[in-house]
């Protein structure tokens, strides 16, 4: 794909157009935005943009599609798919300075956000007011609400509450070619003409930049209750996941960690955690003949809901022989868990040079999922460490090189990862759950769409974009 280099006139052009100070192009800039979060990949732009209304993307996207200068889209960076990297240079777009939460509406159960507003900072604001947003990706006290709409980001929340598609009912957004569209908003039922909000929702930044979000709340739960089940093998827990849905209950959380990945988020944060035990007296701290963890969590509005629901999670547990039963009861303990599993990702980086893959099966397919990936990783000499959400069977498999040479890791990387992959999409499954295709995963989507629906996806990029310039190189290889 060509574009055009960006100029002196380029950059004259481009600064008559914005206010002081949302232009820069010096080396220190461009470096913070040549990287996301995405291994250790880096392409540098050749300048970036600050823009802080809808007005200022309308102008710098036009002036790209007339020059033909690739933009890329930005919130906070902390992708894991490369949909940030500015792989052509040009102009890295972000939203950062769009950060104000223009309304909460209690009576509608909405709210109104700019892009740039950190998904933490957005749900701490609404409980204040009893309510609740509840996609929390592992990121959320970095990322934005622009960047998980991009991804269609999830989170441990999603089991029950769904993901970023489900809380997003309209958008004000740019096109490429400069326009600003506005669809949807504060409405419960729209069946007017083709659904623009969810075409945006998890497309990357690649058709259209969106600059206002028009978002659903809910009532916050006034009761939580967490649980942490060791067991001693990794199937058993995966299987007991399905056989709570089909006992009735629907927890708020469902999470996997295989034995090493709970290690290292305990490493990551250290942590010593103790539980009240339900086999034993006093409390425990590990569990050393752990192969595997579920950590649940059921919420709801009294405290007889909670307790009925631990009765049924319990009796489940102990049916496919959890080891334990470990509740966190206080807000305290709670707490010190959920940031063990949140930095397990992070955690499990710092041992070696990595590839994370971001799989979904059905959830009934999780156990099988996870017996075929280690038999995978163990033919091909790769250390696998998995978690992620059991309750949507999304497993997190991070491939990890170790002591295996430059040569051995490069040549059966790839290997191992298209067989997961193939093993995944026999399952009834595909290649990224949450974290989105981007620029690292767009060579598997063959591998789970057809000829027929890949050649839909390009025109339909053609269709916003005919000029190419937004976000190049991502999802579609030859986009």
């Amino acid at each position: 794909m060509k574009f055009n280099a960006l100029t002196k006139e380029h950059i004259s052009a481009l600064e008559k157009l914005l206010p002081n100070e949302s232009l820069v192009y010096d080396l220190e800039s461009k470096e913070k935005y040549s990287h996301d979060f995405t291994e250790d990949l880096k392409f540098s732009p050749e300048a970036v943009v600050f823009a802080r209304t809808a007005e200022e993307v309308s102008q710098v996207l036009r002036f790209a599609t007339q020059e033909k200068i690739p933009v890329t889209p930005r919130g906070a960076g902390t992708g894991l798919s490369g949909a940030a990297l500015p792989i052509y240079g040009g102009l890295v777009l972000s939203l950062e300075k769009m950060d104000k939460i223009l309304e909460i509406d209690e009576k509608n159960l909405m709210a109104v956000c700019e892009p740039g507003v950190i998904t933490e900072v957005f749900q701490n604001a609404v409980q204040e007011k009893g309510l609740f947003y509840p996609p929390d990706p592992a990121s959320r006290g970095s990322c934005m609400l622009g960047g998980n709409l991009a991804h269609c980001a999830g989170g441990p929340h999603a089991v029950k509450y769904g993901v970023t598609k489900d809380y997003v009912y309209g958008v004000e957004a740019v096109l490429p070619t400069g326009e600003v569209i506005h669809h949807g908003g504060k409405l419960l039922k729209n069946s007017t003409g083709y659904n623009l909000t969810q075409l945006l929702v998890g497309s990357e930044g690649t058709l259209a930049v969106v600059t206002k979000l028009y978002l659903k709340l809910i009532p916050y739960p006034t009761h939580k209750a967490l649980v942490l089940a060791p067991f001693d093998s990794l199937e058993s827990p995966a299987t007991a996941v399905s056989s709570l849905f089909q006992e009735g209950l629907t927890p708020s959380a469902c999470e996997f960690m295989e034995k090493s990945a709970w290690v290292a988020g305990c490493k990551q944060t250290s942590s010593s955690v103790g539980f009240a035990s339900s086999k034993s007296s006093g409390e425990t701290n590990m569990f050393p003949s752990a192969e595997a963890f579920l950590l649940i969590e059921v919420d709801g509005f009294s405290e007889s809901e909670i307790e009925r629901q631990l009765e049924t999670l319990s009796r489940v547990l102990e049916k496919y022989g959890a080891l334990d039963i470990a509740l966190a009861e206080s807000p305290e303990k709670q707490s010190k868990l959920w940031r063990i599993r949140r930095s397990i990702g992070e955690a499990v980086k710092t041992r070696s040079v990595y590839k994370e893959e971001d799989t979904v099966v059905p959830r009934y397919a999780l156990p099988v999922l996870l017996k075929e990936v280690k038999a995978i990783c163990l033919k091909y000499g790769v250390t696998s460490v998995c978690y992620g959400h059991a309750g949507d069977g999304n497993l997190h498999v991070n491939l990890l090189k170790e002591n295996l040479s430059n040569e051995v890791w490069e040549n059966k990387l790839p290997r191992c990862i298209i067989e997961i992959f193939k093993s995944v999409s026999k399952l009834g499954g595909t290649v990224s759950g949450e974290h989105g295709i981007g620029y690292v995963q767009r060579a598997y989507m063959p591998l789970v769409y057809s000829p027929a629906e890949l050649s839909l996806m390009k025109r339909l990029k053609q269709a916003f974009d005919p000029a190419g310039i937004l976000n190049p190189g991502k999802i579609l290889e030859s986009s």
